[in-house]
């Protein structure tokens, strides 16, 4: 096993977010495929993330190893981009806490685009909304 290998540890993340998270869905009740409890949609979301966990960690035998790189100016972006959409949602709402994600987090990438930044927070606040409304969900959007 070759720990310098990002798609490996990719894999390994992966498996280890679906098992926290399918493990912790199963205080819940499970119920039926017919008639399912609250833990069925996370157990079932987990499991096909630890599917394609798995199928990573397989693929990263097959193909050319990628070397693991850090970079803790994007770590640190990217949690302040979280760590932000919580405070902004808590305390004004929920549609300035994505677009402050957003175009955040996007600094952390190799190219930064206003209009593209413009349209996921636009795809995100839509998903949001349609969380809101049709799903019934509770969020502060506005």
């Amino acid at each position: 096993m070759n720990f310098n290998n990002r798609n490996f540890i990719r894999g390994l993340c992966l498996m280890a977010i679906a098992l926290l998270f399918g493990l912790g869905s199963l205080n819940y009740k499970i119920g039926e495929l017919s008639r399912s409890g609250p833990g069925m949609f996370p157990l079932m979301v987990s499991s096909s993330l630890f599917v394609v966990g798995l199928l990573s960690v397989v693929r990263s035998h097959f193909v050319d190893p990628v070397a693991l790189d850090y970079s803790v100016k994007n770590i640190a972006l990217i949690l302040l981009g979280l760590v932000g959409f919580t405070v902004i949602s808590q305390y004004i709402n929920m549609i300035l806490g994505i677009v402050f994600l957003v175009f955040c987090s996007t600094f952390a990438g190799t190219s930064y685009s206003v209009v593209r930044n413009l349209k996921i927070s636009a795809g995100l606040i839509a998903v949001a909304f349609a969380f809101k409304y049709l799903l019934g969900l509770s969020l502060p959007l506005y």
